[in-house]
């Protein structure tokens, strides 16, 4: 009997961003526009990267099951996930401390960040 080899499947990129509801209207159409309706994942958590361990397991998932090429980091303003400690100075450490972590870790992906401000601009979070 052979084995039939499974098809590769490809997205181009991972999407990582806040699970706040009051992004959604802002988050989806950006998305979209950006890669296409049916080539990207996407995942929603509390925080976005402030639980960079959680992060990474998706990236890694994304590389492994979806031969993903980019990550895209989405933080945002009045995130309650972070509570007090939500300064827009820590949201742009977290976000290029993760951007450093997985560019470290996978050379071959390319990694963007943004600060998502509640009236809907995407501010691009480059390195120092």
């Amino acid at each position: 009997m052979t084995s039939i080899a499974k098809p590769v499947l490809h997205c181009d990129g991972l999407v990582v961003h806040c699970m706040d509801y009051r992004l959604q209207k802002i988050l989806h159409p950006w998305v979209m526009n950006r890669f296409g309706a049916d080539n990207f994942d996407i995942v929603s958590l509390a925080g976005g990267v402030h639980d960079y361990e959680m992060v990474l397991k998706y990236v890694e998932l994304g590389v492994k099951i979806h031969s993903i090429n980019e990550v895209v980091l989405i933080n945002h303003e009045d995130c309650r996930a972070y509570g007090r400690d939500g300064t827009y100075k820590r949201h742009v450490s977290d976000l290029l401390e993760a951007e450093h972590k997985i560019e470290a870790l996978f050379p071959s992906l390319s990694v963007e960040t943004f600060y998502l401000h509640l009236n809907g601009k995407f501010e691009s979070i480059l390195p120092a």
